[in-house]
């Protein structure tokens, strides 16, 4: 294979791939400040801004009491080296208020970034539920993006886990600047010089040890880069295959029922197996890739430990330092060590607080491309009929499943949808309810009028059994008005338990849940109410009965209804049939 090397394809592709990698790391330091940025020009910047200034004060003054005790230290050890007993108490009683002071400052400082840290996720946990939950976000990312991973997750565990470690590094970042401003002239004035004898001159180095720190931690930082850049990668996809697992177990939880009615409790340990090996395997990879980094800090932090001592030991030996003074450079070295080494021993966390970011604009972004869909169907208000004009219904790949569709529904019309399994019965009724946004043409309803869709399976929320009737509107009816639908769909014997919380959703049968359904209907009184094979759970002659309580109980309201059973057709007045490859008709329904 010939590379051309100048001005030639290989060139080319450099040039390509360095402009792609560039791009990406622009867009990526853009998202991360977008999504630092929010909250610090939200409408509670400002008491955000006060905690933020309270906690970094509280640090800089920890920083200055370590300070004081730093000096402490030259006058308490060079007594203890006089054998001045007479100092020896009252430095004890310095340092004991020292310390107090420290400790109050240091509590406080936690406590106050706490605090900040709780308001910093309240409002970034609203921001994005609230994007979530807008325009149907949260329905249209399980159509367009499959491939959006646990959302749930995204919200409650990442922007946690962003705002308390972007919080730790601020802070963390802040002291060590503080800390390192203040200890490189202590360890300044108590290095001295030293002379480099080269040739027959000699080269004088002021503030050698404060050089020889700096050049440490710079060439520490870079190695710990090289060492430990596989965790930000690791740590991404360990969240990713955890994330997996736990969904994996709540959908068995969600479906025990039809799993044990399949016997397929072998098949589901295969699948936890598989996704539960996927948590250790990377696991393990974490684990020998975090080893490595270990290793290197704790090698990095003890040979810092002993080169204070080694270079000022020169000094000490010939007498032009004393015990205290050296002690004091030791403590001053190690705190300018560890301000220049924070890169170094934070690394972990800056790979777990990467790792987090790239989820979260992950996140951000399939939420963006659902809300950037371009709607192509025009909705109006006008009239009193629900009316399809040259309505065309696609899937999000674009694939058409209803071509030029054309009818109108009255008030107190019923409409059959009928026709083969896939042809877009479910999709089309989505469509009328407005949730399915691929498609085009003109939707036509009447102004402020209210639907209601019920799917083959109602969602029954978390909550009281009066709050399940109500949704999603408000409980707010009267007790007579509750006990009469569920007395006049066949449950009355659910009355006294209105108020009772728990999850109905698996403490009702699906042909209860269906009934209940119906009593949703009567309470909330819709305009048109959409019912995707909403009986199929009933028996015909409970079916029959359900369908004419809504016609005697709600005379004027719409339906349309998605079915395949025969007897349907007795309580509709036309059918849509759907006959596939984008055809259809209308016709009446005789008598």
């Amino acid at each position: 294979m010939r590379f051309l090397r100048h001005g030639g394809e290989t060139d080319i592709l450099t040039l390509s791939i360095r402009k792609g990698w560039d791009s990406l790391k622009r867009r990526f330091l853009h998202q991360f400040w977008q999504l630092f940025r929010g909250y610090w020009t939200s409408e509670e910047k400002w008491k955000g801004c006060g905690l933020l200034a309270l906690v970094i004060a509280f640090n800089l003054g920890s920083v200055y009491f370590l300070v004081r005790i730093n000096s402490w230290y030259n006058d308490f050890y060079n007594a203890i080296q006089q054998y001045a007993e007479g100092q020896f108490w009252p430095l004890i009683g310095e340092f004991t208020a020292l310390a107090f002071l420290y400790i109050i400052l240091a509590v406080y400082a936690i406590y106050l970034r706490q605090m900040l840290q709780i308001k910093w996720r309240t409002w970034l946990t609203n921001r994005f539920l609230a994007r979530w939950t807008r325009g149907e976000v949260y329905y249209r990312l399980q159509i367009l993006r499959s491939d959006t991973d646990n959302p749930d997750q995204r919200i409650s565990e990442d922007i946690n886990q962003f705002v308390t470690l972007a919080l730790t590094l601020l802070f963390g970042l802040i002291k060590q600047l503080a800390t390192l401003a203040a200890f490189s002239v202590v360890l300044w004035n108590l290095s001295g010089t030293f002379r480099v004898p080269v040739g027959s001159h000699a080269f004088v180095v002021c503030g050698y040890m404060f050089w020889f720190s700096l050049i440490y931690s710079m060439a520490g930082t870079g190695i710990a880069h090289l060492v430990g850049r596989k965790l930000i990668g690791l740590n991404f996809e360990q969240q990713r295959f955890e994330a997996d697992f736990r969904f994996n177990m709540m959908r068995v939880r969600e479906n025990a029922e039809n799993i044990a009615f399949y016997r397929g409790e072998q098949v589901e340990r295969v699948g936890f197996s598989e996704r539960f090996a996927k948590v250790i395997g990377n696991f393990w990879q974490l684990m020998r890739q975090t080893k490595l980094l270990n290793f290197y800090v704790n090698g990095y932090g003890q040979i810092a430990l002993i080169v204070p001592l080694i270079l000022a030991a020169p000094q000490y030996f010939a007498g032009t330092m004393a015990l205290g003074g050296l002690l004091q450079t030791v403590s001053a070295f190690g705190r300018v060590q560890d301000a220049l080494s924070y890169f170094v021993s934070s690394y972990d966390t800056i790979a777990q607080l990467i790792a987090v970011i790239r989820r979260l604009v992950g996140f951000m972004d399939h939420m963006a491309e659902a809300e950037a869909h371009e709607e192509k169907i025009v909705w109006e208000e006008a009239g009193e009929a629900l009316a399809l004009e040259d309505v065309s219904v696609t899937l999000p790949d674009g694939r058409t499943l209803l071509a030029h569709v054309t009818f109108s529904l009255a008030r107190g019309a019923r409409l059959l949808i009928t026709g083969a399994s896939g042809c877009g019965k479910s999709t089309l009724l989505r469509l009328l309810a407005g949730i399915w946004p691929y498609g085009m043409g003109r939707v036509v309803r009447p102004a402020e009028s209210r639907v209601l869709f019920l799917p083959q399976r109602p969602y029954l929320p978390l909550g009281s059994l009066r709050r399940a009737l109500y949704y999603p509107l408000a409980a707010s009816g009267t007790e007579a008005r509750l006990k009469t639908a569920l007395e006049t769909v066949g449950l009355a014997a659910l009355v006294p338990r209105l108020d009772v919380i728990d999850d109905w959703s698996r403490i009702l049968s699906l042909g209860e849940q269906q009934r209940l359904a119906f009593a949703r209907v009567l309470l909330v009184a819709p305009d048109f109410v959409f019912l995707d094979e909403a009986t199929s759970a009933l028996d015909e002659p409970r079916e029959e009965e359900l369908y004419a309580l809504l016609r005697r109980k709600l005379p004027a309201m719409g339906m349309v209804s998605v079915g395949h059973r025969s007897t349907l057709r007795a309580v509709h007045d036309e059918e849509l049939v759907l006959e596939g490859e984008g055809k259809w008709k209308v016709c009446p329904i005789r008598s």
